[in-house]
């Protein structure tokens, strides 16, 4: 009897990590050596309060970054060194936006929205691997941090606050 309470309650516990909504990308896959349009998707706020900050870190390999402003959030970016030069159409690229922040708006648990930059893709990025963008959403009360980068060998479906994950494919 007891092992079919925890075996019962385990069950119950993995359903409810399955079924919470973690901010995600829209397309997660995408092709390296090409422009990319990130949408992240923001399904709720932290246990119940609204959201009123998304600041996204830009992965090194992604350049040229433009976020796209929304109306009644204020619009931030962070400049700095790339870790390498990047060719942006026969400009060398050595720094660019590394984190985007929208803040000052209010996003109500009960909405949805969506965030969105754009930027390109390096075209010598690993295919074998997955691109993430670590996203803290703060909110009127707390805050939760879509930061976990899955270990080698794991996927996010092993983290209970994973960050968004791009799948890299190779140029046909």
């Amino acid at each position: 009897m007891r092992k079919m309470l925890i075996t019962s309650l385990a069950l119950i516990a993995g359903a409810a990590t399955g079924a919470s909504a973690h901010i995600t990308l829209e397309t997660q896959q995408a092709t390296v050596g090409t422009a990319y349009k990130a949408v992240l998707r923001v399904p709720h706020g932290c246990d119940g309060s609204a959201t009123v900050k998304i600041d996204v870190q830009i992965p090194e390999g992604m350049y040229g970054v433009k976020p796209m402003p929304k109306p009644g959030w204020k619009l931030e970016t962070v400049k700095g060194k790339y870790a390498k030069e990047y060719d942006n159409y026969g400009t060398k690229l050595t720094e660019g936006v590394k984190e985007v922040i929208w803040s000052g708006g209010s996003l109500s648990d009960e909405y949805y929205d969506e965030f969105v930059f754009r930027g390109s893709l390096a075209p010598d990025l690993d295919t074998k691997v997955k691109l993430y963008f670590p996203v803290v959403q703060e909110c009127e009360k707390g805050a939760d941090r879509w930061i976990e980068i899955p270990a080698a060998g794991k996927s996010s479906d092993d983290y209970e606050t994973p960050a968004p994950g791009l799948t890299l494919m190779p140029k046909p």
